[in-house]
């Protein structure tokens, strides 16, 4: 894990050199982050590197179950749960992290894993203006992990209809990053998706980004690439806009298209 970056992500192929100045963007403009993936496909590696982008002004809570996160800003605080003791009490959830680290004054939260009830306090701290919170969850593709994180809220005991529950996810989260491991083991992010909104029960996606397997070559590795799927500005734009990223995510978009054209 020794602090990987998205320059070395991009030199192992796992993600375009486009794909991760897209990345970096949405870290340094705080748009609210899930990391998406199985086993062992590189979340908690993606979500480090991703926090690289942080301003080193901001103030950062990590809360996690064992410090994987290798954060190098100033202002970190590192929580972490607890088992219960030998008579069973004193147990830390992630939920009594996630809940009391708003005491804290964060200005972003870091999730390492969201598996359980959590996911509530998370998307409601996401909703009150801690933009820039990530996490990351255990889910094969980016609308599964939306409904990943329904059912951890539902089965928390939450009581709440689901339409009001998708119009809270879609309120607090702007961009999943799907991460997977390949069958040749090679580890590759397939999706970069914005949440958009709704049509009818239904919460629209788009993505900006999605990784095609095109073959093999003859040691049995997959070939693939990169592909940008056109979409010239994406929601988060305003976002980017606001801290004078907008240019730099006009590039990279670009340059994605241009070389799918030229491809």
């Amino acid at each position: 894990m020794g602090g990987l970056t998205l320059d070395q992500l991009i030199r192992f192929g796992a993600i375009s050199p486009e794909g991760g100045e897209i990345l970096k963007i949405i870290g340094r403009v705080r748009c609210n982050v899930l990391i998406s993936g199985g086993t062992g496909s590189g979340k908690t590696t993606l979500l480090n590197c991703m926090t690289n982008y942080i301003d080193t002004d901001e103030r950062v809570i990590t809360c996690e179950d064992a410090a994987e996160l290798q954060l190098q800003q100033p202002h970190v605080v590192r929580l972490e749960t607890r088992p219960p003791n030998i008579e069973g009490s004193g147990a830390i959830t992630m939920r009594d992290l996630v809940k009391n680290c708003l005491r804290m004054r964060p200005e972003r939260i870091i999730v390492g894993e969201v598996r359980g009830p959590e996911a509530f306090d998370l998307l409601q701290a996401m909703n009150t203006g801690h933009d820039g919170s990530m996490g990351t969850l255990h889910a094969n593709s980016p609308r599964e992990a939306l409904s990943r994180l329904e059912s951890m809220i539902t089965m928390g005991g939450f009581a709440l209809p689901s339409k009001t529950l998708r119009e809270m996810i879609v309120s607090s989260i702007d961009v999943i990053v799907q991460a997977a491991r390949l069958r040749d083991g090679s580890r590759r992010i397939t999706h970069i998706a914005e949440v958009l909104g709704f049509e009818g029960d239904v919460i629209t996606m788009q993505d900006l980004m999605v990784y095609e397997v095109t073959g093999e070559d003859s040691s049995g590795r997959l070939k693939g690439r990169h592909r940008s799927t056109g979409i010239g500005r994406p929601r988060f734009w305003e976002r980017a806009r606001y801290y004078g990223e907008e240019e730099r995510l006009a590039r990279a978009l670009d340059a994605s298209e241009l070389n799918d054209a030229v491809r």
